[in-house]
């Protein structure tokens, strides 16, 4: 078994997207059962962020651009009908990359080095993001309101 096999990545995940909420959005966020199918509207922005060292993989955050929208009312405190795209893939980068930086503290911590590259914003309606070849995948859904995000954690 590898030390990657050990760790409980989704708990890591888990806490940094509820800190992440309370901190930056002043929100709790429900984290939705395996069972659950996450509401997912067609006009996506992902969020992600890959590390590279003694791990590798990367960390994709999934959500309708509504849903965007509004956590970017809510963290810059503006108006929805005031919040241009630039805004929201913003706030969806910060998040991401908030969220992957806690990973990799966490990561670094089992002594599993690792660098975390910038976040990359990509949006749309007609895409898929695949990988392949990792020791662990992990998805966790979870809820803001009535919005829905999933994020995808791909690691060796």
């Amino acid at each position: 078994m590898s030390k990657i096999d050990e760790l409980n990545i989704k708990g890591f995940i888990v806490g940094a997207v509820s800190d992440v909420y309370d901190t930056m959005l002043s929100m709790e966020v429900e984290i939705l059962a395996s069972s659950i199918t996450p509401k997912i509207g067609k006009n996506l922005i992902i969020g992600s962020v890959s590390f590279s060292g003694k791990a590798m993989g990367s960390v994709n955050i999934m959500m309708d651009l509504e849903y965007a929208f509004r956590m970017t009312s809510v963290m810059l405190d503006m108006n929805i009908d005031e919040i241009e795209n630039e805004d929201a893939h913003d706030v969806v980068g910060e998040i991401t990359n908030m969220v992957g930086g806690d990973l990799k503290s966490r990561l670094c911590d089992a002594g599993l080095t690792c660098e975390l590259s910038i976040p990359t914003i990509i949006s749309g309606g007609d895409f898929k993001i695949e990988t392949v070849g990792w020791v662990r995948k992990e998805r966790i859904a979870f809820r803001f309101e009535n919005y829905d995000a999933i994020a995808f954690i791909y690691i060796k």
